[in-house]
């Protein structure tokens, strides 16, 4: 988007999330800061939450316009007069088209985590579930893909400049390739890369949907050494009857026996795992499932989402659990989360790590994405060998292995 606006030194744009109701008064707040900050600018609201609900950010007196996830795409969104285009929408300050028509991705590229390091490829866009505490199929559309060919090519272009880390995203990355001629999947599309672009060093997957890991996408995980050793998972719940009123498609015992069956193969593998706190209905039995699933998945990269409703969503219409009661259960989830991480991270004291060197070069990721702080600067981008001594601070301090 920055690269599409140009140099506009009167633009700010607010890219929203629709994902928690806090996350949508998040935004607004950001929106009121920006006004303060910036009043003679104009400010431009996209994202998820406005592709939602153009209206309630059109409403507020500090916007200046409202564009959809598929308008930031287009330069002629960030033009400088308001009346350079007419919107859809009968507010003239919205430009938001509908999502669900969309059948289309493009591969984009965010380069910001880790200069010219890392480089993250979208290769699938949109959702076709409808888990029940979701409004992301509403803020994306539905789930499409970007043939292997393109993202291959932009990989190819990533890696001959520089980049060593390659990390494929999307809304639901498993359920790659139906809408493709052939029916390709996420595993077949991983093998196609490390085919066919062989320099480069290392490839992660971003959030994965156990129960569309096929036997294809499962072998590569835990045979693939290019394939980091770092899996997350979209788990949700660890309670049956929760995860059926999520509207999710696996089971607590399906998500255990995967987790097993990829950590017989690959030890070293880290699992990560999101997990929503007091989901509506959930009792306090249904939350010690979750809170036990923690250890049972030994999840070390823990994301923890205390449930807030998405007015659209069933579950916002489901018995609510008291608020005190939803904050405190995702405090001990992230707790239980923090205990398995530092448990994970002394077994790792001792080790010899493969480092990806990021920003000043004084720190980076393992290749299970334990973050490492070296004893003396490296380069950015190289990747060293080095030898873990101690944990400090929730990272792994190293310094470089002697040379074999």
């Amino acid at each position: 988007m920055r690269q599409l606006a140009g140099p506009q030194d009167d633009l700010v744009i607010v890219n929203s999330c629709a994902v928690t109701g806090e996350a949508v008064r998040q935004t607004r707040q950001a929106i009121r800061r920006a006004r303060r900050d910036r009043p003679d600018a104009r400010i431009v609201v996209t994202g998820c939450a406005a592709q939602t609900d153009p209206a309630m950010f059109a409403a507020m007196p500090e916007v200046d316009r409202v564009i959809g996830n598929k308008e930031k795409f287009e330069a002629e969104s960030f033009v400088t007069s308001a009346t350079d285009f007419i919107g859809e929408a009968e507010d003239p300050k919205i430009h938001v088209s509908d999502i669900m028509a969309l059948r289309e991705t493009t591969p984009h590229m965010v380069s910001g985590f880790a200069d010219r390091v890392r480089g993250f490829i979208e290769v699938q866009n949109g959702c076709d579930h409808r888990c029940t505490f979701c409004i992301i199929p509403y803020g994306r559309g539905n789930s499409r893909s970007v043939p292997a060919g393109a993202v291959i090519d932009k990989i190819k272009a990533l890696v001959d400049s520089g980049y060593r880390e390659i990390v494929l995203t999307g809304v639901d990355v498993t359920s790659y390739g139906p809408d493709l001629p052939g029916n390709p999947t996420l595993g077949l599309l991983v093998e196609r890369i490390l085919k066919h672009v062989p320099n480069l060093p290392r490839l992660r997957l971003s959030s994965l949907d156990s129960v569309e890991i096929d036997d294809c996408l499962f072998n590569l995980i835990v045979g693939e050494p290019r394939l980091m050793p770092h899996l997350h998972l979209s788990l949700q719940a660890g309670d049956d009857m929760i995860l059926k009123r999520m509207k999710r498609r696996h089971t607590r015992a399906q998500a255990i026996a995967l987790v097993d069956r990829i950590k017989s193969r690959r030890p070293d593998i880290a699992i990560g795992a999101d997990i929503i706190a007091g989901f509506p209905t959930e009792t306090d039995a249904m939350f010690a499932n979750s809170l036990a699933l923690v250890e049972n998945c030994q999840i070390v990269h823990g994301h923890i989402f205390p449930y807030s409703p998405r007015s659209g969503t069933p579950a916002a219409r489901m018995p609510q659990v008291n608020a005190t009661i939803v904050k405190s259960r995702a405090a001990r989830l992230r707790s239980a989360c923090e205990d398995q991480r530092r448990s994970w991270l002394r077994s790792l004291i001792g080790t010899r790590q493969d480092v990806l060197i990021e920003r000043s070069g004084m720190a980076g990721h393992a290749e299970s994405f334990a973050p490492v702080a070296l004893a003396r600067p490296a380069t950015p981008g190289e990747i060293l060998p080095v030898y873990v001594t101690a944990l400090e601070n929730g990272r792994l301090i190293a310094q470089e292995a002697p040379h074999e």
